[in-house]
């Protein structure tokens, strides 16, 4: 885990890979990773316009508490950044011929 942190470019928490279930097939109950002193700012955009909304932390932004999180590194090809403009040449965004 520690050498796939430093290695890593980006960090997308758009992939995850969930169990609802745990080893035996019980379902989890999610309200146990629930921390309802826990909050973070994060930094968005609205029109052109900078603001920081306040988040609660939760399964949608790779934040729950007490959860296990492992990283891993994942093909390219499942994981497009544009990050400047010339990442749009790269084949992954061309149209479809």
């Amino acid at each position: 885990q520690h050498e796939i942190w430093f290695r890593a470019t980006h960090f997308n928490p758009v992939d995850l890979v969930c169990s609802l279930r745990d080893y035996e097939g019980k379902p989890f109950d999610l309200r146990r990773y629930v921390d309802p002193e826990a909050v973070f700012i994060s930094r968005k955009s609205k029109d052109g316009q900078a603001l920081q909304a306040l988040e609660l932390p939760g399964l949608w932004n790779g934040a729950m508490a007490d959860w296990i999180t492992l990283f891993v590194e994942v093909p390219l090809e499942t994981f497009n950044p544009v990050k400047t403009l010339l990442d749009l040449l790269r084949p992954e965004h061309q149209p479809e011929a």
